[in-house]
């Protein structure tokens, strides 16, 4: 008796996720019960639904459609962020570095106390990728390569999430690689980046990964030394500026250094990660000359 009520009650609910309407007498003849049986089955349908976690950016309830003349689910987006896109606006203000530390906690902390409950705040960390971060576990993940759009197989041990030119990176070391076949550097010791949009499909394994603690990840320091999420060695550049405003440059390269200045024209040194340096000291025009690298 308890398998057909319930077989009863799924029945019903396949047929509101399908989106039709559930008349209750039509149903009540179906299943040879009363409406007040079809009743209370639509009432545990919605006690299921109320007390699910509200995780996809939607709230769903079942109504009462009058054009229907029956039960429909209504889904309605809700007015507050998800877990994942809370964590997604704190990463984007944490890595702009456009706000003084208070500032920048203040704001955060606003956030995360009007959009989600004190509980649900201490596991914004549970972004898939970022629990593998923070928990050292290895992920298994499928990568679409920039050039010929090529998929790769990687197992990499993940040491940060970044956020740069409007994408989020996973950063990590990868384990199963033939580095004299695939770097240009076959002794790099640097670990690599992924654009996460470009990961079509990962998985976070239980094995664990354990990094000593001299050599471990900082990524605030990585933050500041590769600004254009490309890889390559770590490099010290040199160059000089001659355009108008040698605080911008500062700015872009977080360990610029000013060696000396003369008529206008700075003498600049950075320590950065990466070919994308050359990138951007290319776009720069005639406002910079590249000295050494």
């Amino acid at each position: 008796m308890e398998n057909y009520k319930s077989n009863r009650v799924l029945s019903l609910y396949s047929k509101l996720l399908k989106g039709e309407a559930v008349n209750k007498a039509q149903e009540a003849k179906n299943f040879e019960v009363t409406q007040k049986s079809i009743q209370r089955d639509i009432n545990e349908i919605r006690t299921f639904i109320q007390q699910n976690d509200i995780e996809n950016g939607f709230f769903e309830t079942v109504v009462y459609d009058k054009s229907k003349k029956g039960y429909v689910l209504n889904k309605t987006e809700l007015p507050f962020l998800t877990k994942s896109e809370i964590f997604a606006v704190c990463k984007i203000l944490l890595e702009s570095r456009s706000l003084v530390k208070l500032k920048m906690e203040s704001i955060i902390d606003k956030l995360l106390k009007c959009c989600i409950s004190e509980e649900d705040s201490e596991v914004i960390s549970k972004w898939d990728m970022g629990v593998a971060v923070k928990e050292q576990r290895v992920m298994k993940i499928e990568y679409e390569k920039l050039k010929n759009s090529e998929t790769v197989k990687r197992i990499i041990q993940p040491v940060g999430i970044l956020f740069s030119e409007f994408y989020f990176y996973l950063v990590g070391f990868i384990q199963n690689i033939d580095k004299e076949k695939e770097f240009k550097n076959k002794d790099d010791i640097f670990p690599t980046i992924y654009r996460v949009d470009r990961i079509k499909n990962f998985e976070v394994t239980n094995e664990k990964f354990s990094v000593p603690y001299k050599d471990r990840f900082e990524e605030g320091e990585f933050r500041k030394r590769i600004q254009f999420m490309w890889g390559g060695r770590l490099r010290q550049v040199k160059f000089k500026y001659k355009g108008i405003s040698v605080e911008a440059v500062c700015d872009r390269l977080p360990t610029a250094e000013i060696i000396k200045e003369e008529n206008g024209v700075y003498w600049i040194k950075a320590e950065v990660f990466g070919d994308g340096i050359y990138m951007w000291l290319r776009s720069q025009g005639n406002d910079i000359e590249l000295m050494e690298d």
